[in-house]
């Protein structure tokens, strides 16, 4: 047996030496996944308090309770972002000495500190899924219940260290917010207020969308990009607009397909259920299909609307 398990260390640390790009030896640590989740979690109890306390929160200890969970929150999440800072200019420019600890404390400072403002745009989604959703019997049923709501706040606090160029750190938080509830939104989004996801199954909202106020999406629904342009070597090139614009009042029917980085969806149209839209349509819009043929007319007025050919 002892041989056995000899042979066996020996053919994985051979596949160490011999297979790169997926080991870390002898490599600063990464950021922990594990403690930027639990930071995620403590996150969403300082954002709706006493939603997700195993004891009832008392109003005397409100601001003790409070201050201890920023305090942890400020700890945790500075020295991830410090270390995060350091991995990334030992991945660019070979430098892992620079002492990140006061840029860390900063970044950290300025973020707890947009919380409120992160509440109050949580507050009308709420608000957007109260009356969106006729089974909704109230907002404590959508806080507790409701997937679009975790996915919407950690993907609000993410776009806030997005924002302040903190690498990799926000990508852990969405994908831990998709793992949760099937919602894929990248940090990157820029989402405006009174933001819904009905259902939300399936949902993918790319990095360079720019949402509205007053958007609602149900499930399945795609905001991706259509292409992928290439650099002269033949590499993608990252950082170009990739994903679709939705600007206010618009509804997006359940596995709906909108692509690319020039489609904007006007104010106020609808976009029927399996619809797959690759072009911009004007606001006021209603868009659906016949067998292939996508049929695009004014919700006003029920003319057709003429296509950019």
């Amino acid at each position: 047996m002892e041989n056995k398990l000899r042979d066996l260390v020996d053919q994985l640390v051979g596949s160490y030496r011999d297979i790169g790009g997926i080991n870390r030896i002898e490599c600063g640590n990464l950021p922990s996944n594990r403690r930027i989740r639990a930071t995620c979690d403590r996150l969403l109890q300082v954002l709706f308090p006493g939603y997700l306390d195993e004891e009832p929160l008392p109003a005397e200890e409100l601001e003790i309770i409070t201050s201890e969970r920023l305090a942890t929150l400020m700890e945790a999440l500075s020295d991830e972002i410090a270390g995060v800072l350091r991995f990334r200019d030992r991945e660019e420019n070979g430098d892992e000495n620079t002492d990140y600890s006061a840029t860390s404390l900063q970044i950290t400072s300025e973020f707890l500190g947009r919380l409120s403002e992160v509440r109050r745009l949580l507050h009308t989604d709420v608000e957007a899924a109260y009356e969106g959703d006729p089974a909704a019997r109230n907002f404590d049923e959508i806080i507790l219940a409701y997937p679009c709501i975790t996915a919407i706040a950690i993907q609000r606090c993410a776009h806030l260290l997005y924002q302040m160029d903190v690498p990799l750190i926000p990508r852990i938080m969405t994908e831990y917010a998709h793992s949760l509830t099937g919602i894929d939104i990248h940090p990157g989004a820029t989402i405006g207020s009174h933001f819904f996801i009905d259902h939300g199954t399936g949902v993918v909202i790319g990095e360079t969308c720019v949402i509205g106020a007053h958007v609602k999406l149900f499930h399945g629904v795609t905001l991706g990009a259509r292409n992928f342009p290439k650099d002269e070597e033949g590499n993608i090139i990252k950082g170009n607009k990739r994903h679709p614009d939705v600007e206010d009042n618009v509804v997006i029917y359940p596995h709906a397909t909108v692509l690319g980085g020039q489609t904007t969806l006007g104010a106020g149209s609808t976009i029927a259920a399996n619809v797959f839209l690759h072009e911009s349509v004007p606001e006021n819009s209603f868009v659906n299909t016949k067998g292939e043929e996508l049929i695009i007319v004014n919700k006003t007025t029920k003319e057709p609307i003429a296509r950019s050919s």
